[in-house]
């Protein structure tokens, strides 16, 4: 099991970012959250097998046709946070 943190910027609000990360996240068979920052960057928190963790990371180096991602920070946890859901999440 692996984990990870994830803070994208670009133009990556407003282009269906989370919602098609959302999906995508589902069929890579991981779990954990996406939301939008106030300060017009998207946060994710992916945790499940690495190489489907590795894929939704691949993922956000892209996002959705609209987006125009600039930068990608990727920060790897020791272990997955406690609480995390059940299923991926939009918060």
């Amino acid at each position: 099991m692996e984990a990870v943190h994830v803070l994208v910027s670009g133009t990556v609000q407003g282009v269906g970012f989370r919602a098609t990360c959302r999906r995508a996240a589902a069929s890579a068979g991981v779990t954990g959250w996406v939301r939008n920052l106030d300060d017009g960057r998207v946060e994710a928190l992916f945790a499940g097998p690495a190489a489907a963790v590795e894929a939704m990371v691949g993922w956000c180096r892209s996002g959705p046709g609209a987006a125009e991602v600039e930068a990608v920070r990727v920060d790897r946890l020791q272990a997955p946070p406690s609480g995390l859901p059940g299923r991926f999440e939009v918060r």
